[in-house]
Parts: structure tokens; sequence; C-alpha cells
């Protein structure tokens, strides 16, 4: 069954993002300066994962806190929530986080909270509610349309969405979980001496490559080995490297990679390459994968690349548009223009007024103006 694609999301009150809503296409390219927040508009979808995994609370715990985490421009005397909603399908989630209140929140002293979630079915010219959970009680609706409700099942810290795992009476809940649990956030792969990268990886089957890129080895052997077609690899190895080759090896139930350039007599293993060689082959892996996960975000995929290599990147991308939805963020204006060029995307000037977060041409009804 294939997973819904993304197609809307909303961000209140995160850092620099005091309300943002934006349509999402199949290539997403946003494009800004340092300072201007667009890594916060990666790290928004990211928490959506998070709360698809019901660790949202931790990982904004991990980021320094609600206080820290929150909008911190002028604010209503109300208490300011952290909001979130995303459109897959014909599904809408939407998630509030907050700050306890003392003495009715049954949570340590600042704990992120969970405080309100939400999931609708768009039926027609309707939306049908599917689960709603305020505080630590939730109702669900079956798939015979059977109204569940849970007294005080939930804890703070936890997500209905990660709690109600019967795929069977709560089909829409398992799907949105599944395709959130899908996505792949790809960020700075590590590529110094000790880079899980740099190292052979067990020779597992491996369609999709983690997040950290550990498993980089096993993803091209899943290539040569099974597919037995890696062209798209070998091509953009040439393409950014003239006149060199990719190897792949299987030797003790490892699996490990070279490469070869031209005029020089041996292979280079991984722990030989260049960051900039390294991070370019991670990002390939991650784009042209035996099998891509519905989503795709890059953050700063630039980052260590030497400039020739953004326009073979650029090809790569939009190749990887075909097959899954994409979401970059740069502040390489080259960059975005090769995407551009080679995969029709529109980029989107990201820009910070009275330090909130903005996007270049997006009105406040989620529509861009050329639209």
């Amino acid at each position: 069954m294939s997973l819904p694609p993304l197609s809307f999301i909303s961000i209140e009150n995160y850092r620099s993002v005091r309300a943002l809503h934006c349509p999402v296409g199949a290539l997403n390219v946003f494009v800004g300066r340092n300072g201007t927040g667009k890594t916060n508009l990666y790290r928004a979808l990211s928490l959506l994962q998070q709360a698809a995994h019901g660790r949202i609370t931790r990982a904004i715990a991990e980021e320094g806190g609600v206080e820290s985490v929150l909008w911190a421009g002028e604010r209503k005397r109300a208490p300011v929530q952290l909001r979130l909603s995303a459109r897959l399908g014909d599904l809408t989630y939407a998630i509030a986080i907050g700050l306890p209140v003392k003495g009715s929140d049954a949570a340590l002293p600042l704990e992120p909270l969970v405080k309100e979630e939400k999931l609708t079915l768009a039926a027609g010219r309707r939306e049908v509610a599917l689960m709603h959970r305020a505080g630590p009680t939730a109702w669900l609706r079956t798939a015979g349309g059977e109204r569940l409700t849970y007294d005080n099942e939930l804890l703070g810290s936890e997500t209905a969405l990660f709690a109600f795992r019967d795929g069977a009476r709560f089909p829409e809940l398992d799907i949105l979980r599944r395709t959130l649990t899908d996505w792949r956030f790809y960020h700075g792969f590590r590529t110094d001496a000790a880079s899980p990268l740099r190292r052979p990886a067990l020779a597992l089957t491996t369609p999709t490559l983690a997040a950290d890129g550990a498993d980089l080895a096993a993803v091209l052997a899943t290539l040569w080995q099974v597919r037995e077609d890696p062209t798209d690899i070998r091509n953009a190895v040439a393409d950014a490297f003239p006149g060199s080759d990719l190897d792949v090896f299987i030797e003790e139930a490892q699996c490990a990679f070279a490469m070869r350039f031209p005029d020089l007599q041996r292979p280079f293993a991984a722990h030989e390459l260049s960051d900039g060689t390294l991070n370019y082959l991670a990002l390939i892996g991650a784009l042209l994968a035996y099998r891509l996960p519905a989503f795709i975000a890059l953050n700063e995929p630039e980052a260590s690349l030497h400039p020739d290599l953004l326009e073979p990147l650029a090809r790569v991308v939009a190749r990887a548009s075909e097959r899954a939805q994409i979401w970059i963020v740069t502040h390489s204006q080259e960059f975005a223009g090769h995407l551009a060029r080679h995969a029709g995307a529109v980029p989107r000037v990201i820009h910070k007024t009275g330090g909130a977060t903005g996007i270049e041409g997006l009105k406040i009804t989620g529509e861009f103006i050329e639209d």
C-alpha cells in the first residue's frame, strides 16, 4: 500500500517561526542566509516524525525544553503552545505541546507535555474526526465507526499517535504513523576519522539509508547484488568525479566500498576518502537507494561539498524526486539554481522580519502568490 504524500504543513510558535502555513509539493527547495531560521522548518518536520515514534517531548527536552523552543517574540497573555499539523492525503494530524499547569497536570516541573492531538479525515466537503486527545484522555473512532473513549490512559510525555497501535481497529491512525516513521531526515553526515561511514557494514540487504548513514556500504551492496543494477550510482559518481568509479566488496559477512580515480594505481577505501567525497557518496546513497522513503528532508546538503559537486548532486535530486517527495533547506544560491535548472524546482526564499521567519511570496492563507 502506498503511503499518502505530505501536501500541507502548519508550524506555530516554534523558535523563530511565529506562524507559517505552507503547501508541500514533490520537490521543495528553501534557500536563505544564516540566521533566517530556515533550519527551524526542517526541525519542525522532524518533530512530527518524533510524535509518531512517541518521542516528541523527549526531543523537545533535548533541544532545551519548551521554554527554549517556543516562539521568543511578542506574545499574548494566554499560555503559548507549540503547534504542528500536517496534511497527508485525506488525513490531517495536529499536535500541541506546552508546559504543565501546576496542580492539574501529572508531570515534572517544566516538562514538555502533549496538550492536544487531533486526527481528521476529509470526506467530500466535510471532515470526520477520527481521534481527539485532550490531556490524559482520548477518544478514537474505529474502522466500524464506533467511538471509544480512553480516560486518563495517557501521560503527558506520550502521544496518542504512538500509544494506540491497533491497526485493525484504527487503520487511519496506523497509516499515519507508518507514513511519518518512514520519513528520512539527513543532516550533516559525520565524516571524521571515526565516522561510521568509513567503516564496513554488516552484509544485510538494506533498501534505505539510515539517518546517520552508518549502513551506507550495505545500501550500495544492495544495489550491486540485489538489484544488480548500480548504473545510477555509478553515473552519479562519474558525473561528479570524471573518470572515476565506485567498487563494492562483500567479504566475511561485511560490506565495504572503495573509489577508483584516474591515473592512480589502486582503489581508495572509505577511510581514505576526503570528507567532501564521502559526504557526496552518502547523499547519493540516500537519494538513489533500492527503496526510497515517501519523504526525504535534507538540511544544507551542500555543506563540505566542493562547488563542482553541486550540479551533479542537483541532477541526482532531480532523479530522486521522481520516486519520493524531497524537502531541501540550503543557504547556497548556486545549488538552488542548479535545482531549478535540472529539477524544475522553484526555490523559496526564507527571510526574517521582526524576528519571525517567513517565506517570500507565501500568503497567510498558505498559498504562494504566483499560484
